[in-house]
């Protein structure tokens, strides 16, 4: 079995605390690296420990700003590679441009297969991630991919509020089995409500609802929340049919825009999601509760380090 001594972790700017709160699980100290750009906007990385033959993770959630933070973790994964690492696993928590998986208009790219391929040139050996966006997104990389999903983590939180009657509501079609999976969890009914966008100008409409709500608790379930018109259009489509209560959970808080605002003043009575990408205070209302994925990331660290199951997390 491995050793925590030939384990090593490090991470760029874009969410520092939360490799400090995996340490902190696996009891474990940062790696120490530089990551910074020099005044010409290059970006500039120094791992300052010796790697040679170590098993390495580099924590980076490709948030705002997408760009920086990606390019930020392309050239730590070349700077582990030429450092003789033993094995590199890209610890991806929330990865961008998971929308843009397929040719849904003529003439545009397949962002998420494109940033796979440039992780893998950069010189991963494999891949940690979060609750993808489209599960196809594994596919596009021919390394291993180990989705990790922060639902059961969310169910739990509800099941300990003791809902009497509570419907599980899916944004769309898409969203059906994740709001499947957590309705199992809870016990509970599902509904889905059928929307649609409006171009590519992140507007929403909700045009049906499939499922009764009508005096009972909706949760609505997402995988993340960007600008929160789905969001907000599921919540007045739920109010619309009678809902009694309405509460929210997602995993990736992206918060663009005035989504904060949107949730403060909807009928949302608390907004749930995890720390996969950091929440300001700036983004963090009275209705928001924040949940940690870093035990969720520590324990699969740990086990795929050791050679151990990951699917073994969640057969409970």
């Amino acid at each position: 079995m491995a050793t925590n001594q030939d384990l090593k972790l490090f991470a760029g700017n874009a969410h520092p605390e939360l490799l400090k709160a995996i340490c902190s699980y696996l009891k474990v100290s940062p790696g120490e690296i530089e990551v910074f750009k020099f005044s010409n906007d290059n970006t500039f990385v120094r791992i300052l420990e010796n790697i040679r033959e170590q098993d390495v993770f580099i924590v980076q959630p490709l948030g705002a700003p997408v760009n920086d933070n990606l390019m930020e973790l392309l050239i730590m994964i070349d700077t582990a590679k030429r450092a003789s690492a033993g094995r590199i696993t890209a610890v991806i928590p929330y990865y961008a441009y998971g929308r843009s998986d397929k040719k849904d208009q003529p003439r545009v790219p397949i962002t998420a297969r494109l940033v796979a391929n440039l992780i893998e040139v950069a010189g991963a050996n494999r891949v940690l991630t979060i609750d993808l966006h489209a599960g196809q997104i594994q596919g596009f990389f021919n390394i291993p991919v180990d989705e990790l999903s922060a639902i059961p983590m969310l169910a739990r939180y509800y099941m300990e509020k003791n809902f009497e009657d509570v419907v599980v509501t899916a944004t769309d079609i898409g969203d059906a089995k994740r709001a499947g999976d957590t309705a199992k969890i809870l016990n509970a009914d599902i509904a889905i409500i059928e929307k649609h966008r409006i171009g590519n100008k992140e507007m929403v409409e909700a045009s049906n609802l499939i499922g009764d709500v009508e005096g009972r608790t909706a949760i609505i379930v997402d995988d993340e929340m960007l600008t929160g018109g789905t969001v907000i259009a599921a919540t007045e489509a739920l109010m619309e049919h009678g809902a009694k209560e309405i509460w929210c959970g997602v995993t990736h808080g992206v918060l663009s825009g005035k989504a904060p605002e949107l949730i403060e003043n909807s009928a949302i009575k608390e907004f749930l999601t995890t720390d996969t990408l950091p929440i300001p205070d700036t983004k963090r209302m009275s209705k928001t509760k924040v949940l940690s994925v870093a035990s969720l990331l520590g324990e699969a660290i740990y086990r795929i380090h050791n050679g151990q199951s990951v699917g073994a997390m969640f057969e409970d």
